[in-house]
């Protein structure tokens, strides 16, 4: 794959796709996590004289967080103490005349990409190539570099579309991304343990049935709802409240898949042994086996509980590689961050080769200060997709451009 050092920037256009996807509230972006994680790649970029076109998404059509990039602006303004100009167009004749009027070390970023329609869906990358937002575009590039690891599950026109017209490169995070992930995936040093919760449950499941299968993990421990469905296929009842809770999610049906797991891999997928409920506003912790569990039936369970985090720190203190993705339970309510708080702080705390990722994991690693972590990653869907063992849309693309124009890359490094 083509790095960054690979070409000469200067007085060339560059398209530089970022994942600045961030959290909102009323109306304003409350982290700058993955801004802070782009800067090497954009700087390296306008430091070597580019003339740069920054483009993100921002959530989905018809939620609360769908923004413009105005914001997104302001903020990268501040980061870099040079101006990134918001351009209220995505590839349209205003986006192209900003595009064709920047001067070396010049950057602005383009409207959220998922304003276009074409970039919703996911499609082939010959598809990608056909729509009008690559069409467009692609004739005022020189370079495309691509630093969404985030996004790198996902096969749309702005993340695959240029592949095979322009050279795409990996940017710095990126890079270090797919450093990281390969190294915990393709180690051989044991115990390797994988901490899997959160509310992906399909996705987690798949990862676990490709570690266990590929004999990448020796131990899997499960927190939050996809807890929740392997204490279920083991056989316990989390009550009628919790159980109704996930029917109304939909994640009941994956019950029989994580059972098979069980059949399969015993003893290897470890369940919480107890659980925090919410009890008239209070935490308060429910052994399975105690007397107590009939609490299931009425109050929500929130957390794992103090045992559980005390058994699960001790198997992360021995481990020499550790992959987490997704919280214990819900941390934004500070009674019922103890879980995550508690198993993160024994990862971080660990000698392993430690990687946390997923939205929600990053945020509970900020809120609470969690240090000692190897690497955190910006990826939750595409962190998940590749230890699940599944191609990468982004990573397949990078493998073609470099095949296509691995020459001109050869021609401009002697020139360099």
């Amino acid at each position: 794959m083509f790095r960054l050092p690979d070409f000469d920037y200067h007085n060339k256009t560059v398209f530089l796709r970022v994942d600045l996807n961030s959290p909102v509230r009323n109306g304003k972006i409350i982290s700058d996590a993955r801004f802070k994680a782009v800067l090497p790649t954009l700087l390296y970029l306008l430091e070597h004289d580019a003339k740069v076109v920054i483009a993100t998404h921002q959530s989905k059509p018809y939620n609360e967080d769908y923004i413009t990039t105005e914001q997104h602006a302001e903020i990268l303004s501040s980061l870099i103490s040079r101006e990134v100009e918001y351009v209220e167009d995505i590839f349209g004749r205003y986006a192209r005349e900003k595009i064709n009027s920047l001067k070396p070390g010049d950057a602005v970023i383009l409207e959220n990409l998922r304003f276009a329609a074409e970039e919703i869906k996911q499609k082939p990358i010959e598809e990608c190539e056909r729509t009008h937002f690559v069409r467009k575009l692609a004739p005022l590039l020189d370079y495309v570099v691509n630093d969404a690891f985030a996004a790198a599950h996902r096969s749309q026109p702005s993340l695959v579309g240029f592949a095979r017209i322009k050279p795409m490169i990996m940017g710095f995070l990126m890079e270090k991304e797919v450093r990281a992930l390969t190294k915990a995936y393709e180690s051989t040093e044991k115990p390797k343990v994988y901490v899997l919760g959160g509310a992906k449950v399909g996705d987690s499941l798949r990862v676990a049935e490709n570690v266990l299968k590929q004999e990448k993990a020796d131990l899997i421990l499960t927190g939050g709802l996809v807890g929740h469905i392997f204490t279920l296929a083991k056989g316990y009842n989390l009550g009628a409240a919790n159980i109704e809770f996930l029917e109304r999610k939909g994640l009941l049906k994956f019950v029989d898949l994580a059972e098979e797991l069980l059949d399969e891999f015993y003893p290897y997928i470890r369940t919480p042994v107890d659980f925090a409920i919410d009890y008239r506003g209070e935490r308060l912790e429910v052994d399975l086996l105690s007397d107590e569990k009939w609490l299931f039936d009425k109050y929500p369970i929130l957390d794992v509980g103090s045992r559980t985090v005390e058994k699960y720190s001790q198997i992360l203190n021995q481990a020499k590689i550790i992959v987490a993705n997704g919280p214990m339970g819900v941390f934004e309510i500070e009674e019922f961050a103890l879980g995550t708080i508690g198993v993160f702080k024994a990862i971080g705390e660990s000698e392993a080769f430690s990687i946390v990722g997923g939205g929600h994991s990053i945020a509970s690693i900020y809120k609470y200060s969690i240090q000692g972590i190897t690497h955190i990653s910006t990826g939750g869907g595409a962190m998940l997709a590749f230890f699940a063992g599944e191609k990468l849309p982004v990573l397949e693309a990078f493998r073609i451009s470099y095949e296509r124009f691995k020459d001109k890359a050869k021609i401009e490094s002697v020139v360099h």
